[in-house]
């Protein structure tokens, strides 16, 4: 780990989880937290991923959003090859403390790789009471 992380104390009792003052995420077993990316202006969702320990803190310090990518297995901060940079305004964490939500404001495009707004682009027909795999319909153009 660099010098920008920190060592989060372990989760408490369960009270102290969600109700005390203290950040202590609940990493998953790969050391992972899930990280829900929205605008803050529009609120719409931009993406979900993940951070290890060392992208939660060096978010926390720099206000760059830092994510771990479980493909690459390897940290990245948001726009560094893309220059697609997310600013952190607000950034909250769930009840049982294993989940993030950042309110980011986005720079340089859209957050998704594919070039769009959002990672979100596709819609899935429910409640149809066919039992064929759904077909996918295109909600944002790139």
């Amino acid at each position: 780990m660099s010098e920008t992380a920190v060592a989060f104390p372990p989760p408490g009792a369960k009270h102290d989880v969600e109700e005390g003052t203290v950040l202590t995420p609940k990493f998953d077993a790969n050391g992972l937290v899930t990280c829900v990316t929205t605008d803050v202006h529009g609120g719409d969702v931009l993406m979900v991923a993940h951070m290890n320990a060392e992208a939660l803190a060096k978010t926390i310090a720099t206000g760059d959003a830092w994510y771990y990518s479980r493909s690459r297995q390897e940290l990245w901060r948001k726009g560094a090859t893309s220059g697609q940079v997310q600013r952190v305004v607000e950034m909250r964490v769930d009840c049982d403390q294993d989940a993030v939500w950042l309110k980011v404001e986005q720079a340089g495009g859209g957050a998704c790789h594919t070039g769009r707004r959002s990672c979100f682009y596709r819609a899935v027909p429910v409640g149809s009471a066919e039992q064929t795999v759904p077909a996918l319909s295109l909600v944002e153009q790139k």
